[in-house]
């Protein structure tokens, strides 16, 4: 997974050459959902493709898995640049996706070293996990954390939408809502996960561990002299190296949860937590003002 196939370059050229007079139309849910299959299969082959791959054939696999997935990929990306409309992204050129889907590709050997230290958090973090293939095929953490990291190359690298879209698939899938431009370190855990959420501002640091129903979110929606809301505004938590969030904790707004911290089930988080404290029930108080 060192680079692009010849075969792809191949195919973008000829559809930059004939994407003049291309009708304007919006990406496919159906064919990303494909396209993700296609790179999950090249990320993990023996496991999501086949298992009797071996050193002869295996170059072969990824590298054919990867040539399909991301020409369509570079279709979808164009797709998206045209359907959300020139004034977001002016005289954006099929030229502009080939860069883009190239850019993409060069970091999927960085994405799966991440998605590796994924997998042994959580054997390291679930007794009852007995193998990683146990975790890649049967968690609905793991998928979603895979989805996550292959959109939050998308979203930096501007294609919006198709990072949008790749998290909503993710959701359907799994039941786990994270934006794309969310920022998650290395040996990331969600356990269980249903009704997890994490907001598009939220930075999480490494070995971080969270379980089902925990939201990260923004307490507070800023808005701008019209009234309109700031759209990007830094709004939800940083989450530091080495925390765990037990089920139903929200924790809302720009605060920090620091280093080694353990956040409780059920509990309502509106204020920094220092490192290493244990916050266990929530305290009754009456709102002033």
């Amino acid at each position: 997974m060192t680079g692009l196939s010849p075969s792809f370059a191949s195919r973008a050229k000829k559809r930059t050459a004939s994407g003049a007079t291309e009708a304007r139309r919006a990406p496919s849910r159906e064919a990303l959902q494909a396209i993700l299959d296609g790179l999950t299969e090249a990320l993990f082959p023996r496991h999501y493709g086949q298992f009797d791959l071996d050193g002869e054939n295996i170059d072969y696999f990824v590298g054919n898995r990867l040539s399909i997935a991301l020409d369509g990929l570079c279709d979808q990306i164009h797709r998206g640049a045209r359907f959300v409309g020139d004034e977001l992204i002016p005289g954006y050129r099929r030229e502009d996706a080939v860069a883009l889907t190239r850019q993409f590709g060069e970091r999927l050997p960085v994405v799966r070293g991440l998605l590796i230290s994924d997998l042994r958090a959580a054997f390291v973090g679930d007794p009852a996990a007995r193998n990683f293939p146990e975790i890649l095929i049967g968690y609905p953490g793991m998928t979603a954390i895979i989805h996550h990291r292959l959109a939050h190359i998308l979203d930096g690298l501007n294609a919006r939408l198709i990072a949008r879209l790749v998290a909503e698939i993710a959701h359907t899938r799994t039941g786990i809502d994270i934006h794309p431009g969310a920022s998650i370190g290395s040996g990331f855990f969600i356990d269980h996960g249903t009704g997890v959420v994490i907001g598009e501002t939220a930075i999480i640091g490494d070995n971080v561990r969270i379980y089902q129903a925990v939201t990260l979110g923004a307490r507070h929606f800023p808005t701008n002299d019209d009234g309109h809301l700031i759209k990007g505004d830094a709004r939800h938590p940083i989450v530091e190296d080495d925390v765990v969030i037990y089920a139903g904790a929200t924790i809302l707004g720009r605060i920090t949860i620091g280093r080694g911290a353990t956040i409780g089930g059920n509990v309502w988080v509106t204020q920094d937590v220092p490192p290493n404290s244990i916050v266990t029930q929530a305290t009754a108080r009456n709102k002033q003002g």
